[in-house]
């Protein structure tokens, strides 16, 4: 049996996308073997992001060439669409395929193998408008399914390579969403993550059709217990959105909504969509449609130009959102994108100092919002054991609105929506109890 070995960088639309491969290897007939050991042919998923994103892919490459000279090497991913030419120039690579056409890996495949000539299959990703339709029936992570709904960004943010890379917004046909909504509850999985590249410009190419159109048809999906949108702007938060978070018992209450920068100039430097008054105007809005939803961000610290004055009100800006989680990057130089190119860049202590401010805010923000939900019950899908608990008494999982909570039971909790009192409260983990478990619909009371 041949066999293939797969090494991802990058997001989880990159690990969505390596399932969909792996999916095609699997279907003639390959097993997969890790990345670590032999194997006829490796394929490696880059990430592009950041110029060490680039540096990282290249190591892996070597690393997979040098494992076994014999194998077909294969790149795929943002790096690989990005920068064929470089790729190519690494001794031992035999496929360089970008973000589109990857149902056709397959046939290269056969071909190299017979011809033993490295194939550049990458193409202008700008001029594609078709979503890249490839099958994802199962997950190795049994209890949460990720669901690609959309590709590619039409923002151009000053600090980002990625529409470079992923072309231009492009929506999945909701007919083909819906019918892997009910395959993926067939096969046991009770809360999906809605994600993309800019999950919430889903529909932006499509007719009369948006995200919360979306959102209903899989409300009506039997089986499905919590949809969770992986990532969402602000500006693409309307109405008709605050009414499905409202009114849909299935939405998690938990929304990623990345600010970036908390001032003003730095937002329109960012070229970003929106002042900070809009924003936090939005996050009102979230919390009257959803109380106790739990909302974190993404921020960049230290972009070109940010001034002491700046950081600090961006500082009293975040405090006053009161998130739920920060995730803080300083900010990194992406050749090739403007911002590398402006004056005013940032020296690297000021940069880590800032990003630490904000990582102790974030923390305090953490904790003060676990803090809520001490006596409450929280419904949480157990995903694993604890790795330190003895034998495998503990259960760990996330709650609704993104809490991580450990609680006492066995592997047989693995998949199902458990209901758990929260006991204590945590920066990153709280300790729960279980109340009572909810097996395929029917309801078990714990004593």
């Amino acid at each position: 049996m041949p066999s293939v070995a797969f090494y991802t960088l990058g997001c989880k639309v990159n690990f969505y996308d390596t399932e969909a491969i792996w999916q095609l290897f699997k279907n003639e007939g390959y097993e997969q073997v890790d990345f670590e050991g032999p194997a006829d042919v490796y394929l490696i998923n880059t990430c592009t992001v950041t110029n060490t994103g680039d540096k990282k892919s290249r190591q892996m490459i070597r690393r997979a060439v040098r494992r076994n000279p014999e194998a077909i090497v294969a790149v795929t991913g943002c790096y690989a669409q990005t920068s064929p030419g470089e790729i190519l120039d690494i001794p031992g690579v035999d496929l360089v395929i970008g973000n589109q056409d990857r149902e056709h890996i397959m046939t290269h495949v056969k071909n190299i193998r017979e011809s033993r000539q490295p194939v550049n299959a990458v193409r202008n990703i700008m001029k594609t408008r078709e979503f890249e339709e490839l099958d994802v029936p199962g997950f190795a992570d049994r209890t949460r399914a990720f669901m690609k709904i959309q590709d590619g960004c039409n923002n151009f943010c000053t600090f980002c390579i990625i529409p470079w890379s992923r072309g231009l917004s492009r929506s999945r046909d909701p007919k083909s969403i819906v019918a892997q909504a009910h395959q993926l509850v067939e096969a046991g999985y009770k809360e999906f993550v809605l994600t993309g590249i800019h999950t919430g410009g889903y529909g932006d190419d499509l007719e009369n059709y948006r995200l919360a159109d979306l959102l209903w048809e899989l409300d009506q999906v039997d089986g499905l217990e919590r949809v969770r949108i992986s990532s969402i702007e602000a500006s693409q938060i309307d109405g008709k959105l605050l009414d499905v978070l409202n009114r849909s018992s299935k939405m998690c209450r938990h929304l990623h909504i990345p600010l970036q920068a908390g001032h003003n100039e730095v937002l329109k430097a960012m070229r970003r969509k929106y002042t900070t008054e809009e924003y936090y105007a939005k996050m009102e809005l979230i919390r009257q449609a959803m109380p106790d939803v739990g909302i974190t961000t993404d921020v960049i610290v230290g972009f070109p130009g940010e001034t002491e004055e700046m950081f600090r009100a961006g500082y009293d800006f975040m405090k006053a959102v009161n998130y739920s989680e920060m995730h803080v990057f300083p900010y990194s130089k992406r050749t090739g994108t403007p911002a590398a190119r402006m004056l005013n860049q940032v020296d690297e202590d000021i940069k880590n100092a800032r990003v630490q401010q904000l990582i102790d805010i974030s923390e305090e923000m953490q904790l003060a919002y676990a803090r809520k939900f001490v006596g409450k019950t929280v419904s949480v899908i157990a995903e694993r054991s604890a790795k330190n608990a003895p034998g495998r008494s503990t259960q760990h999982g996330f709650s609704d609105n993104y809490l991580q909570v450990f609680f006492s039971g066995d592997d047989s909790l693995q998949g199902e929506l458990c209901q758990v009192r929260i006991t204590e409260a945590g920066v990153n983990e709280c300790r729960g109890e279980l109340v009572s478990v909810n097996r395929s619909g029917l309801r078990q009371i714990v004593q």
